[in-house]
């Protein structure tokens, strides 16, 4: 069970980096125009793509975190 619970940690880790860059990316992509838009104007598709990465990579870590504390409690003892 731990080579299990240890693969499926570093593949949230490798999906965490992955969407932690396509944020990023996403951010390089917006426009100065983007940024001085209209307050009324609402948002971008390029800032809605940069904020559903980021809670990607938000619920990838805690995904992460929750295996590597079931992975603890289970060597326990």
């Amino acid at each position: 069970m731990n080579w299990f619970l240890g693969i499926l940690i570093a593949g949230l880790m490798v999906l965490t980096v992955i969407t932690l860059i396509r944020g990023i990316v996403a951010f390089m992509q917006s426009t100065r125009e983007d940024l001085e838009r209209p307050e009324g104007a609402g948002p971008t598709a390029m800032q809605l793509q940069q904020n559903k990465m980021m809670f990607r990579r938000i619920w990838f870590q805690a995904a992460a975190i929750l295996v590597a504390g079931i992975l603890l409690y289970a060597n326990q003892g």
